[in-house]
């Protein structure tokens, strides 16, 4: 009787209303219920918003990667004495199982030729240079973001970019076709996991008529289709071990090459000890360790002045860089190369310790290296045959060596008494007379092992007074950077001004970083103002203190080494040089050569096309940073292509950032989140993505 009551004076009076009320609640319960949590929508987020402080990044990343793996890496004290250790006394960490399909061809062996594409990049790239530098004013003000957390949440975005793998976009911008992801598929005698495009080109070498000149060592890159294929993780890989403890020991199953501690068994340069290759600091030509061979050097020549006067220096043939790494320890920057294979991964060692590294050959072209850049040059036993075809191998030391700077040679010719090595010898001497070297010491250690150092001239003064023009000295200069070019036959002089400025030696460092004075690039005969230089580097300081150090995602205390696609001035390494890292400058071949002024300051780098792979083993870099280059590039060569190669450098679980305007950033973006990595976009100008430990495997589309 009441609900019956209740209805009758409903009907006659607040029916309609009451109704509405009912109606409405039961809308909006259904509207919560079907609605998403707002931590789902990530365009809610404004491009001034701090970073979100989700662990939707870091359950992503500990479903995938070994899971008592820790991330970010704590950086430990260094050890004072490198002492091999026991498996059952280390952490031990669960390995990653990793599948293999195949993938796309390596396609045609033919050597890229873009020089009307290069001039062109070039042209536009001098013109940023000079006005350009820096982003607009109005661009650097924006940045002003600040983040309370290291994690890249997922799809978290200033420019509308949606989550997920394979999607994304935005506006009515230009979309990038995605492919469908395959892991490579390589030739013979090729280690997927160690695959290199412009060195593992089976098909090209097998068409080469000769290897006399280790030319199957040489570059020799994939042109149509270029590779869009993903290099699959080694079985078992785990995060590298922090620096210094690098230095010493590295996971086995990341580099997992046995061959090298059988073949160097009683020269002290690798030893296995568990679960970890060891590496007790020995060498063929340091028998009593490598840390006693660099005093040696400075007692018979004392003059180098290691980390003052010599600061920047090149190792032929370097074994695993246990020279190289130790001169780390007297503030030396040393690049290590050697041959991809010549002795198994030493350079994917080298990488794998922190130490800097490169794969190159001196065969039949120029190293990618600017003229007279070298503090030092150092030879252990390299097994390079200085003076054959005319001494052209000797030569292109020569091109690279500082005037004044010095060849150290450490091989049995100079203490053996044999035929053989008397014959190298005597060869030698009469090589280095006729391009002006001048013996600087010759002596033995307490090994009997025999060093002899040479010094380059300062001043052109013996090269025309030779009484024999042999060899014949350069009749100009070819006006192009040694990318891609054939080693010279001819004696190139130094440049020198009329006051002699040209050959004088930098100033010591650390004061050398800050240059303080105008510098000229022989190459494209372009000046640089001190002024440029110094905006450029007050730009870079601001940057990365304001910036990069704190608004960015990044752990910077797992970081041991960066690459820097299109290092300028090289400012950006310059603003990093007191944390505990390394950074590899890269100059683009058709950009303004500023290599040169970044090796005055006692940086190292090497020239580069991008559209190219890289010489160096996949994994070895923690960061990669592009700045303002994607848009020239994605002018020569496909952004699939590009992102392919930043992938295939790039550790899981580190980081690329790219600085571009927001077209770029959302096409790379978009490729990046496809490939699993977690990706952020900072005031429509900052890109910063991190790798996962995702792989495409046998049954993926």
């Amino acid at each position: 009787m009441a609900i019956s009551s209740a209805l009758s004076f409903l009907s006659d009076r607040k029916r309609p209303i009451v109704i509405s009320v009912a109606l409405f609640i039961l809308l909006s319960s259904l509207f919560l219920l079907l609605s998403p949590a707002p931590s789902a929508l990530p365009f809610f987020f404004s491009p001034t918003s701090r970073f979100s402080s989700s662990s939707s990044f870091s359950s992503s990343v500990a479903a995938s990667a070994p899971p008592q793996t820790p991330m970010p890496v704590s950086v430990p004290a260094p050890p004072q004495t490198p002492i091999p250790v026991s498996a059952d006394a280390l952490p031990t960490e669960t390995p990653v199982a990793v599948g293999i399909s195949d993938g796309s061809s390596n396609g045609s062996a033919d050597l890229p030729r873009a020089d009307t594409a290069a001039s062109a990049s070039k042209a536009a790239a001098t013109a940023r240079l000079q006005d350009h530098s820096t982003p607009p004013p109005a661009a650097a003000a924006e940045v002003t973001a600040s983040v309370d957390t290291k994690e890249i949440p997922t799809g978290v975005s200033g420019g509308g970019v949606a989550d997920g793998r394979g999607g994304g976009g935005g506006g009515e911008e230009e979309q990038v076709e995605l492919p469908s992801w395959k892991l490579c598929a390589v030739g013979k005698r090729v280690e997927p996991a160690d695959y290199i495009p412009c060195l593992d080109n089976v098909k090209a070498v097998n068409l080469l008529k000769s290897i006399r000149h280790m030319e199957h060592r040489e570059r020799h890159c994939p042109t149509e289709p270029r590779p869009r294929c993903l290099v699959p993780l080694p079985a078992g890989y785990r995060l590298p071990l922090p620096w210094p403890r690098s230095r010493d020991m590295i996971w086995y199953n990341n580099v997992p090459h046995p061959k090298l501690v059988e073949y160097k068994k009683d020269q002290n340069w690798v030893k296995k000890s568990g679960n970890y290759f060891v590496f007790p600091g020995g060498g063929t030509q340091f028998k009593a360790g490598v840390a006693r061979y660099i005093r040696f050097i400075e007692q018979i020549m004392p003059q180098i002045k290691w980390g003052t006067h010599t600061r920047t220096v090149l190792d032929v043939g370097c074994g695993v860089a246990s020279f190289g790494g130790y001169l780390l320890d007297r503030n030396v920057i040393t690049m290590s190369f050697a041959p991809k294979d010549e002795h198994e991964a030493q350079i994917q060692f080298a990488l794998e310790r922190g130490i800097p590294a490169l794969l190159a050959v001196i065969g039949t072209q120029k190293l990618p290296f600017p003229d007279n850049a070298f503090d030092v040059i150092h030879c252990a036993r390299c097994r390079v045959h200085w003076y054959a075809d005319g001494g052209k191998p000797l030569l292109e030391l020569n091109r690279v060596l500082r005037p004044g700077g010095y060849y150290i040679w450490s091989a049995t010719p100079v203490y053996r008494r044999g035929k053989r090595d008397e014959d190298d010898w005597n060869a030698m001497v009469t090589l280095t007379k006729s391009i002006c070297w001048r013996t600087v010491v010759k002596s033995k250690d307490v090994n009997k092992i025999g060093v002899v150092i040479y010094q380059k001239p300062t001043s052109n003064s013996c090269y025309i007074e030779r009484r024999n023009n042999e060899p014949p000295l350069c009749s100009r200069r070819d006006g192009h950077s040694p990318w891609y070019t054939p080693l010279d036959s001819c004696l190139l002089l130094p440049a020198v001004s009329s006051s002699g400025e040209g050959n004088s030696w930098p100033i010591s460092w650390p004061e050398r970083l800050k240059i303080r004075y105008s510098t000229t690039s022989d190459n494209f005969s372009t000046q640089f103002s001190q002024e440029k230089i110094d905006s450029d580097t007050k730009h870079w300081n601001g940057l990365v203190s304001e910036v990069y150090s704190s608004d960015l995602a990044v752990d910077w205390s797992s970081i041991r080494n960066v690459m820097d696609m299109n290092a300028g001035f090289g400012g950006f390494a310059a603003s990093l040089i007191d944390r505990p890292l390394w950074v590899m400058n890269v100059v683009p071949f058709d950009h303004p050569d500023t290599l040169p002024i970044i090796f005055n300051r006692g940086l190292i780098g090497v020239y580069h096309d991008w559209c190219e792979s890289f010489n160096t083993y996949p994994r070895t870099y923690d960061l990669l940073h592009m700045n303002y280059l994607l848009q020239s590039l994605t002018n020569r060569c496909d952004i699939i292509e590009i992102a392919v190669e930043i992938d295939r450098i790039l550790r899981p679980g580190r980081w690329f950032v790219l600085q571009d305007n927001i077209e770029m950033i959302r096409k790379m973006d978009r490729v990046l989140r496809s490939l699993d990595y977690k990706t952020a976009i900072m005031k429509r100008q900052f890109l910063v993505a991190r790798k996962g430990f995702w792989r495409p495997d046998s049954t993926s589309s």
